[in-house]
């Protein structure tokens, strides 16, 4: 459940082709937050939350509701590295980029998510599953490296144990569709 709305979160992205689902879940985010003080960013997560990306679609509507420009909207989009424009794979994989998990490795480690992936940071593996991005502190800077899949953190992250945890969570959604 996400606390924030006490609706269920997205288990799967939404497509591009979804573009119904997409206006209504934009028009009820919009419906749910216009009316707070600093209601943007709140509005931001909500519709995230629930398409797993901000479509390009989302700015206008939000930008109207909210009296604000497109272009203000659009940059409060890409200032935050959180926000996602495009969307991820269903299980996304993010590796802390933050000093202290830099000095133990998590650049090599990022290099290997990528390679084992096959994808780029920002990206998603060939068949959807995951989803790769650099994140900016997991708060796990005495237990670095850190990467989060999901909603877990998992911290002393090695290779090896990223490896394990790919392999681990496909085998599991495999078994989820069979």
């Amino acid at each position: 459940m996400n606390a924030k709305s006490d609706q269920p979160r997205a288990n799967t992205v939404a497509t591009d082709g979804d573009v119904a689902a997409s206006a209504q879940a934009i028009a009820a985010a919009i419906e749910r937050h216009a009316q707070r003080p600093g209601a943007l960013l709140p509005l931001l997560h909500d519709v995230q939350d629930r398409l797993g990306y901000l479509p390009a679609g989302s700015v206008a509507p939000i930008a109207q509701a909210l009296n604000l420009s497109r272009a203000e909207v659009h940059g409060v989009i890409t200032f935050y590295h959180h926000f996602r424009q495009q969307p991820s794979g269903r299980h996304l994989l993010q590796v802390c980029q933050a000093e202290a998990c830099q000095s133990m490795g998590s650049g090599a480690l990022m290099a290997h998510a990528r390679a084992r992936l096959g994808c780029a940071a920002h990206g998603r593996s060939d068949d959807g599953l995951f989803g790769l991005e650099p994140v900016y502190c997991l708060g796990q800077c005495a237990n670095a490296p850190a990467v989060m899949l999901g909603e877990r953190v998992y911290a002393r992250m090695t290779a090896k144990r990223l490896d394990a945890l790919i392999a681990a969570t496909a085998e599991s959604a495999a078994a989820e569709t069979t």
